[in-house]
């Protein structure tokens, strides 16, 4: 049974990454990969969200593992932070690592915070 929790999250979570991805990405003529980090960092959010107001449980099975885990994608963040990085724009590569790893920790802390204190 908890895998089909996982499945009904990741089959709202995937489209959910595609769509948030092309959203933003269409908005920035830029090589930098703002679809993914926005993608990334609002699951992180969400994830942070659901960790400070729920417990362990079927729910995280659901949100947590289905939705934010196909919601969020390390493997795209990694190639395209490569791909800049070959393409010689070392500088956007760097800034997609940095900013992607500070905003994800940072956007999980805040959505655990907040939800802590609505919830707690």
């Amino acid at each position: 049974m908890t895998w089909l929790l996982v499945i009904a999250g990741a089959s709202v979570g995937a489209p959910l990454r595609y769509l948030t991805d092309r959203f933003v990405q269409v908005r920035h003529n830029t090589v930098f990969p703002w679809g993914t980090f926005t993608a990334n960092v609002l699951g992180s959010l969400i994830l942070g969200a659901l960790t400070g107001a729920v417990g362990d449980g079927r729910l995280h099975l659901l949100i947590g593992t289905g939705l934010c885990g196909a919601l969020t994608t390390y493997s795209t963040f990694s190639y395209e932070t490569l791909q800049l990085a070959g393409a010689g724009a070392r500088l956007y590569a760097l800034a997609n690592l940095v900013l992607t790893l500070s905003c994800g920790l940072g956007a999980y802390y805040v959505g655990s915070v907040v939800a802590h204190a609505i919830w707690a």
